[in-house]
């Protein structure tokens, strides 16, 4: 199947959920299984070109997604020639079709919803926030066999009160410097809206967190961080001090990738979509 030049575009929204612990990571990289490259391949095998994917937010080796977004554009004819019948959905067949051929990977990358979606939408810029989970396990009493993959187990014994304390204090509009790694050109001012952390009912510690976006190792250093104060290698307050002089240095810390979970992504209604990514793309200062 070829793509005319004169052929309208269709952009299409992927969901999907994936295991980290069988890839590194999403991008794709040569001689590696990524997440990215296993989608592209699929996708590539039913369309019978390269798709260029674009994803809500990567994802390091290792990291869980529950929610992850993506969109990519097909021709109006590529997106059509989907379903066999003509009172089939080709989302719901290109859902289908996608499970097949990537049954080799057992269950690692699940495609949940595909849909046509307004050519405004942007699974990376139009985000209005990203939502990720992080379960740790400090005592053997919580470790359960059948969460290992996504529960990361701390040696010892740590201070629940005070870790939620100091997620509080790092709240709101920072430069979170001193918690991600810096990449030419980027900026490291981001809005963390939502950093909670307390035990689930089995004993697990939980943090979920909520910002505009993340930038790289932001959500492993601040966990890093917390731990630090959770059992007592540093003071109340440490984290908060990082935000005053923001600088990613020897002092940072990174909690276990498989902990980690990105678990959804927010978008607004059609009419705001464009406007969305036209801000979101302003580099802020």
């Amino acid at each position: 199947m070829t793509s005319g030049a004169d052929d309208p575009q269709v952009r299409v929204r992927l969901d999907l959920a994936y295991d980290g612990g069988a890839f590194h990571g999403w991008a794709a990289q040569p001689g590696l299984l990524t997440v990215e490259g296993v989608l592209a391949d699929a996708l590539a095998t039913l369309v019978r070109r390269e798709v260029r994917l674009t994803v809500a937010g990567r994802t390091d080796a290792g990291v869980h997604a529950t929610g992850q977004t993506v969109h990519l554009d097909l021709t109006r004819a590529e997106w059509e020639a989907i379903p066999r019948r003509s009172d089939e959905d080709p989302g719901t067949v290109l859902v289908r079709r996608l499970g097949g051929v990537m049954a080799a990977q057992r269950g690692a990358v699940v495609v949940h919803h595909a849909r046509r979606v307004s050519e405004d939408f942007d699974a990376r810029f139009s985000a209005l926030r990203r939502r990720y989970t992080y379960r740790l396990s400090d005592r053997i009493s919580t470790r359960s066999p059948l969460r290992r993959t996504d529960t990361a187990w701390h040696r010892g014994p740590l201070d629940d009160v005070l870790m939620h304390a100091e997620a509080a204090a790092v709240l709101g509009l920072h430069d979170f410097g001193s918690f991600c790694r810096p990449r030419p050109h980027g900026t490291t001012i981001r809005e963390l809206q939502e950093f909670t952390v307390s035990r689930d009912e089995a004993g697990v510690l939980v943090a979920r967190l909520t910002a505009d976006a993340f930038c790289h190792h932001m959500v492993r250093a601040l966990i890093g961080a917390l731990i630090d104060v959770g059992e007592g290698r540093r003071e109340p307050g440490w984290a908060a001090e990082r935000l005053a002089a923001p600088s990613w240095d020897e002092k940072v810390r990174l909690a276990p990738p498989q902990g980690l979970t990105l678990s959804g992504v927010d978008y607004p209604e059609e009419a705001e979509l464009a406007d969305r990514a036209a801000r979101t793309r302003a580099v802020r200062r």
